[in-house]
């Protein structure tokens, strides 16, 4: 029987996209050095590997202090009980790196697609929509576009 993971996978069915890991290799490595497939291969599984392992210590750190969900400080602490203290200043580095990305993205709204309106934009788009449900329902055709009141007849 194969060993089981967390969520009742098996291990084989975990993995990380080839070509962001490929990618990652490349960038690592001078630009005069070739990796052979098999070793992207295995590095790959080294790095899922890695995860696994990280990713059950905090759990155990998790658990011991009768919490539900694993924080940043867990895998942090994960990290020291593992050997991996060294590292530990690097990635809470990143960590934080990260977070102030995350926000200056959201600041920014990069991550909102555009999709920012007024409620009473909202409640009319909703309408519109309904509407054309609606003839599609009852006709099978659409009725015809209102035009939209942002635009300025005058051009």
């Amino acid at each position: 029987m194969e060993p089981m993971d967390i969520v009742g996978k098996s291990k084989e069915d975990a993995s990380l996209p080839k070509a962001t890991m490929t990618k990652i290799i490349k960038e690592m490595l001078p630009p005069d050095v070739r990796v052979a497939r098999d070793a992207q291969d295995l590095l790959i599984e080294c790095c899922v590997e890695f995860i696994n392992l990280i990713s059950s210590e905090s759990n155990e750190v998790c658990s011991r202090e009768e919490k539900r969900t694993i924080a940043p400080e867990h895998v942090l602490k994960a990290l020291e009980v593992l050997g991996f203290g060294e590292y530990i200043e690097e990635v809470y580095a990143a960590y934080e790196q990260h977070k102030l990305e995350t926000m200056q993205d959201l600041k920014s709204g990069k991550w909102s697609n555009g999709a920012e309106m007024t409620e009473e934009e909202a409640l009319a788009e909703q309408q519109r929509m309904f509407a054309e449900a609606r003839a599609r329902m009852n006709g099978g055709t659409n009725p015809p576009k209102q035009p939209d009141p942002d635009q300025n007849l005058d051009s």
